[in-house]
Formats: structure tokens, sequence, C-alpha cells
């Protein structure tokens, strides 16, 4: 059995993330086991996000923009991000930027192959693996559960957010690359939140990509099928090479993740509820997280940490739009025209990362139409009472 101080268990975002911060605050020389089912070298996937100045990976940002545009047919305007800039990072570059910083690193392993299962001890945990038997003094999993969609149990909302994009390269100049398309809500709606958007590379080549907000996937066939039209009807782009494609799924649920499940086992990124609720944004919240660990482990040599409970503000806000969108109570595409057409873009774009002060909140909360928030509220609180009190009754029951 082999011993480490740190398992990764699962070597994605999460856990190259906070193994490379364990290297940035003084961590990296212990004793540190990454394990994947296979090498990380493809360019699997893209992560998009805002910030302001300089993070933490800037010398691998793909691309920038400081402009967007927003598209429906009751609103549309171009917006300026100032102070934020808009970011992508190819998972390529991502990969080759924390195996570089590994690399010279002995204490740090790999193992590659089938995650079986992880058990909890009061010393560690073990992870089993094809097999073999891993053992760390605390192992960090970022394997989320299986990624279900619709509400199963307990009144949560469980939305996916699933993708497809296209990296398209044009015959002759066709983008603009200093401004996105953040949200395109001008295709049908189909009874659900769907939206284009398209990330220049340079006048020729962009990525466009199809999102939906629903609780069921679409037959794969159909996530082309509009791309195309939307290249055809909106893009005016009739001839295209395809260069890449993209296709994902990700949980906008506001049912708990169990950040702490076991004595010594941590759960990270998805899977320890890193998605943001209301908008699927993950990477972001995954350095913050990673982060938050790194500290508690240099002030206590223990992981866990605190979130500050008037925080847990931001949980609701995230559930009520949640419950308007799972509902239908307003039309998506009136529910984020209304925020940039009331509100400067950077006061969104604050509000989304949690990262406003509760005055700002309220300007925001107050520029959306009434009726339908409200009954979300309503609809949200009654059933977290409801929870509440259903929980204490199976206690006393025990």
């Amino acid at each position: 059995m082999g011993r480490y101080d740190y398992i990764m268990a699962g070597a994605g975002a999460a856990g190259l993330s906070l193994t490379y911060h364990l290297i940035q605050a003084g961590l990296g020389d212990r004793r540190i086991l990454l394990i994947d089912q296979s090498p990380k070298t493809a360019n699997d996937r893209t992560w998009c996000f805002w910030e302001t100045g300089d993070g933490v990976y800037e010398p691998i940002v793909f691309r920038r923009w400081r402009q967007v545009a927003f598209y429906s047919e009751h609103f549309s305007r171009a917006l300026d991000l100032d102070p934020y800039c808009y970011k992508m990072i190819r998972g390529a570059d991502f990969y080759r930027f924390v195996d570089e910083a590994l690399a010279s690193r002995p204490n740090i392993a790999r193992r590659f192959g089938t995650i079986e299962r992880i058990e909890d001890h009061a010393d560690g945990a073990t992870v089993y693996v094809n097999g073999a038997a891993y053992h760390g003094e605390w192992v960090f999993n970022s394997i989320p559960p299986q990624i279900v969609g619709g509400n199963t149990d307990g009144g949560y909302h469980r939305l996916l957010q699933h993708f497809a994009g296209w990296v398209v390269v044009a015959p002759q100049p066709a983008f603009d690359p200093a401004a996105a398309t953040l949200m395109d809500f001008r295709i049908a709606q189909q009874g659900e939140c769907r939206f284009c958007y398209v990330l220049p590379f340079d006048e020729r080549r962009a990525l466009v990509e199809f999102t939906v907000f629903s609780a069921r996937l679409l037959p794969r066939a159909e996530y082309d099928q509009q791309i195309k039209a939307y290249l055809r009807d909106f893009l005016r782009l009739p001839a295209y090479e395809i260069e890449h494609e993209e296709f994902g799924v990700i949980p906008m649920t506001d049912a708990p993740f169990e950040t702490f499940p076991g004595r010594r086992v941590v759960n990270i990124g998805t899977a320890g509820g890193c998605a943001k609720p209301s908008t699927g944004y993950t990477f972001l919240r995954i350095q913050q997280q990673a982060q938050r660990i790194v500290h508690a482990l240099q002030t206590t040599g223990r992981p866990r940490y605190c979130v500050s409970p008037f925080q847990r503000r931001f949980g609701l806000y995230d559930s009520v739009l949640l419950n308007i969108l799972d509902t239908g109570r307003y039309p998506a595409p009136r529910v984020f025209g209304d925020l940039f057409a009331r509100n400067p873009a950077p006061r969104v774009l604050s509000f989304l990362d949690e990262s406003t002060h509760v005055f700002q909140e309220l300007g925001v909360l107050a520029s959306t139409y009434y009726p339908p928030f409200i009954a979300a509220t309503l609809d949200v609180t009654l059933g977290r009472l409801w929870r509440r009190l259903v929980g204490q009754l199976r206690q006393n029951m025990h």
C-alpha cells in the first residue's frame, strides 16, 4: 500500500488546481499522489470566467475580451465590462502549465486507472485503483456524483447546463476579435432557457456554442442542428470549416453538496459544490475553494474551512433564479435582459460572482420584474422551512 500526505482522487481542474496552490503556498514538499483515468493532454474543454486584473493563470489565458454583446428580442446592447475582463483558458494549456510546475518534484506521483472506491478511516483514507490500494492522510475527491436533472427529491431544483460548441474557421474575415457575444437569446426557446454565444479568436476563427438550461439533455444531433442554424441565420456564415468540437454537462442545482463527507475525505470541484448553481460557472470557484483549503492546512494542519453564514445569502439568490427558470414564471431572455438593461454590466458580474455588498444587491434585485421574483422567493423560502421541519421531525424520531 502506497502512503501519501495528500491524494487527489481525480486530476482534472479541481485536483490539479489544488495541487498547484499547495506548491505556490510552500506545501509542495508533501507526498502527493494524483490519480486519474488517463493522462490529460488533449484540449478536451475550455473554461471561461471574468475577473479584474491579472489572475493566477494569466500566462495561459488564451483570449481576453473587454466588451461583450447581449442579444434578445426585447433588449440588445454592447456591454463594457471594465474593470472586468472576460477570459478563456483552454484545457490543453492548463494541463501543460500545471504539469510543468510539477515536473521537477519527485515527491509528487501519478497513477492512472479507474477509481473503484474510497474508504474513510480515523487516521486517513484509502483509494482503490484497479485493485491497488493507496493510503492518504487526506483524500481530495473531485469525482462528482452522477449528474441527473429534474426534481428527484427534497424539492430542490435540479437543472442541467448542457452545451455543444464548434471552433469554426471562416474563409474570409467574419468576426470581431475585440468583442464576444455573451448571450444571444434570439433563437427559439422551446419552453426552455436557450442561447448561443460566440468567442472570437481572430477575424476568421471563433468558438460558437449552443447552451441549454433544462432538466433533460437533448438528442445529440439537435445540438449540431442548432449550431448550424445559428451560423447560417445570425452569423450569416454559409461556408466554414469545423476545427474542434466540444460537449459538456454542468449541474445547476441548489441541492446540497457534501464538502466534508468523511473524517479524512474532502470533496472538491463540482463534487464539492463549486459549480455556481444559477450560472454553472465553476473555474474561479474552484480556485477560491483551493485557496481556502490551503490556508486551512497552513494554519491548522487540517483542510476544513468555514464559509461565513452571511455569505450564504447568495445561495438564496441562486435558488430564486433556479425556481424561475425551472417553473417558467418569467422568460429567461427577460430575466437576463432586465439585469443587463437596468444595471451596469460590472455590477451584474459582481453580483453573479458574489462580491457585492447588500446595498448593491438590493439595487440589482430592485431592477427585476417583481411578481415572478416575489413568487419564487416565497416558494423557495417555504420549501426551505418545510425541509427543515421534516428534518427535525426525522431527527426526533430517531
